[in-house]
């Protein structure tokens, strides 16, 4: 099984005490020892202050994440705090998974503006939330809600796949199916056999991985050789060397929308720490799948999509309202607008609605004083 991953490239910037490392392409398998080494290099010299660009960054696997936490101890043992920039939204989202979030600082860039780099940041045209290390992602998570970009959670599912490929003894392959405008595909896989054990179950309309997503039950195929639920597949994947496969369903919005497929080259090999193994893994991808809003119909994720425009109106008017009164920047506005939120226990956009709210008041009041 091969992996044929997009080149990456890091570059090292100098400016005195302080290290910006702009960071290119794809963090996967090899790249990560990459990293792990220049970040090991930057730091032997014992800088003031060290940034991660992650701007031209389209993927971190769990390896590369493993390296970023790894520097960031060696920088935080010596009294140097570790700085991410400018992640994009599918970065954004790896990083919130591995909980990476609460032991580095992020910029993050409002999704209605694209994906933008430092230098192309104005007052006009963006605004940057910064959140302190004392937000954990489970706060964040708790006053935020809107639905996610299709890119976004694919890119979350390819660390699934990561995470579970390297965490299950006996996987050597892993992919996610996914049921998506009523059509069954595969929206992440460890490697191009997988792929086509994907592609025949959907070409043939049998296997487990089609049963899983249909059915909503997992399917363990023990040994394909001694197989005979699936007459037309099972020939395919034996020439193509797979033995056994796992496939656990996926679900959002109480009902199977896809598959999390484990793929075995050896008969007999999943055993039932195996099987919990990847039933946590399936569990964890239909958590993302449901706050995604992956099994809503597309009627009414265009509903959705229209409420978070409102929503992000009403935000940006609470952060105006709260620069005019404090004479902050709309960096700082936002901050304090979420520790609002944090403190209050409320949603992000509930907290804004009453800060507008509030301020239509007054304005009414006062209009009424001067008749």
């Amino acid at each position: 099984m091969t992996d044929d991953a997009p080149p990456f490239e890091a570059v090292t910037q100098f400016d005195g005490g302080a290290v910006t490392i702009v960071l290119r392409g794809r963090v996967e398998n090899a790249a990560a020892f990459t990293l792990s080494g220049t970040l090991d290099a930057a730091i032997d010299r014992h800088p003031t202050s060290m940034t991660l660009d992650l701007a031209k960054l389209d993927f971190i696997g769990a390896a590369g994440l493993i390296a970023v936490t790894n520097a960031e101890s060696r920088l935080a043992s010596g009294g140097v705090a570790l700085r991410v920039q400018s992640p994009s939204a599918l970065v954004n989202r790896v990083l919130a998974i591995m909980e990476n979030a609460e032991t580095v600082r992020l910029e993050r860039l409002l999704p209605e503006h694209g994906h933008l780099g430092p230098e192309q940041v104005t007052d006009q045209d963006v605004s940057t939330q910064r959140f302190a290390s004392s937000l954990s992602t489970k706060d964040l998570r708790r006053v935020t809600s809107m639905p996610t970009d299709p890119d976004v959670v694919d890119g979350a599912l390819r660390l699934l796949v990561e995470l579970s490929r390297t965490s299950i003894r006996a996987a050597d392959g892993v992919s996610v199916s996914l049921m998506r405008h009523g059509v069954l595909s595969t929206v992440a896989a460890s490697d191009q056999t997988i792929m086509a054990m994907d592609s025949y179950q959907y070409a043939t309309g049998e296997g487990p991985c089609v049963d899983a997503s249909v059915q909503g039950h997992w399917f363990h195929a023990e040994s394909l050789d001694a197989e005979d639920r699936w007459p037309s597949f099972t020939p395919r994947a034996r020439a193509l060397g797979i033995k056994a496969i796992l496939s656990s369903p996926l679900r959002a919005s109480d009902r199977p929308v896809g598959a999390l497929n484990i793929y075995s080259r050896t008969a007999e090999s999943f055993e039932v720490r195996d099987q919990k193994e990847a039933a946590v893994f399936a569990e964890k991808a239909s958590v993302i799948l449901s706050d995604a809003g992956a099994g809503v119909s597309d009627t009414a994720m265009a509903a959705r999509f229209q409420e978070a425009l409102r929503s992000r109106e009403v935000v940006s008017l609470a952060k105006g309202i709260i620069m005019e009164r404090e004479g902050i920047d709309a960096v700082e506005a936002f901050s304090r607008l979420l520790q609002r939120a944090l403190a209050q226990g409320d949603p992000l956009l509930h907290r804004a609605a009453a800060i507008v709210h509030s301020a239509l008041r007054m304005d009414t009041e006062a209009g009424s004083e001067d008749r």
